[in-house]
């Protein structure tokens, strides 16, 4: 959690203190884009809410700075909007792509234009970009084991609600499943999809209920799919899970947590907010500041002691 702190304590300071040399001499402002997914979902909903922080943030400390939020439905529109991005005379790109390769085309122009390119969460197809924002998603496994295990006291049978097939899942599935092998006395009984979707985490616990006797301890991996499988166990009416664990710190399941709910006494942060850490690395880079290439947002766990610091009431997510 310090290094969490740390990071966007020392950003926050940064876009505070005078910013020179962005205005042109014309006087128009120098414009930042933000290109992001549509609020398809909880997490990209706290995605869109943090890019329209991190604008008012921006412009309101500098007022010769104008951030353009863009959000789009899939990867064709996002290409489209990059471009009318490029337009507008951007000087910096921050780009939470929908998809690596249809993007990467586009972020390929920006550079040819020498736009300051900043990606966040998932990457481009090509190793283009000056900054690459992502969260640990090793770290993100290895915490909800932990939780887990913490949870059960080192013993017990567990299911595990994985997420759409791609990198990121496989990182946090084998991290997972290497920090649950810690504790033999841990059995786990079944890993499918539940495509970090509610209604499919709904439908998987379901499933699990009906093939499982005895669980112990649930693994959703997404707090939106834990939102989904808590509803299927409470209308089950069984007493048997002893908790939920998911990810991302939702508002939500993070209030859970800090209310102190029997049945979700951990959370483990990926944290939307990153998308205002790309916003302010694109400062660095404009400011012509000598910044890391990659920049990890560590997961952490949520307990019922620090919840408070994660919690954002006006969120969306």
């Amino acid at each position: 959690m310090m290094k969490q702190t740390f990071l966007f304590a020392a950003l926050a300071v940064f876009s505070s203190l005078f910013f020179c040399g962005c205005g042109d001499a014309s006087g128009e402002k120098t414009k930042i884009g933000i290109s992001i997914p549509a609020a398809d979902h909880g997490w990209t909903g706290g995605c869109v809410y943090w890019a329209n922080q991190a604008k008012k943030s921006i412009e309101k400390a500098h007022p010769d700075l104008e951030v353009i939020v863009s959000t789009a439905r899939d990867a064709a529109e996002q290409v489209d909007k990059v471009e009318n991005l490029m337009v507008q005379g951007i000087k910096a790109l921050v780009i939470l792509p929908h998809e690596p390769g249809p993007l990467t085309g586009v972020c390929e122009q920006a550079r040819a234009k020498e736009i300051k390119l900043i990606t966040v969460d998932r990457g481009l197809s090509k190793d283009i970009a000056d900054v690459v924002v992502a969260g640990d998603n090793p770290g993100f496994g290895r915490a909800g084991a932990a939780a887990i295990a913490r949870a059960l006291n080192g013993k017990g049978d567990i299911v595990m609600m994985e997420g759409i097939p791609c990198v990121v899942n496989s990182d946090r599935v084998n991290a997972f499943r290497a920090e649950i092998a810690k504790y033999p006395d841990i059995r786990i009984l079944d890993s499918q999809s539940a495509g970090w979707d509610t209604a499919k985490g709904l439908k998987l616990m379901e499933n699990f209920l009906q093939k499982y006797p005895k669980i112990d301890a649930v693994w959703t991996g997404d707090d939106d799919v834990l939102l989904g499988a808590l509803k299927a166990y409470e209308e089950s009416k069984r007493r048997d899970v002893k908790a939920f664990v998911g990810g991302a710190g939702a508002k939500l399941v993070v209030k859970m947590v800090l209310d102190r709910h029997p049945l979700v006494p951990f959370d483990v942060t990926y944290p939307p907010r990153m998308v205002e850490v790309g916003a302010q690395m694109a400062l660095k880079l404009l400011a012509q500041e000598i910044t890391p290439k990659k920049q990890i947002v560590p997961a952490e766990i949520i307990d019922p002691a620090n919840a408070q610091k994660y919690y954002f009431p006006d969120s969306v997510f």
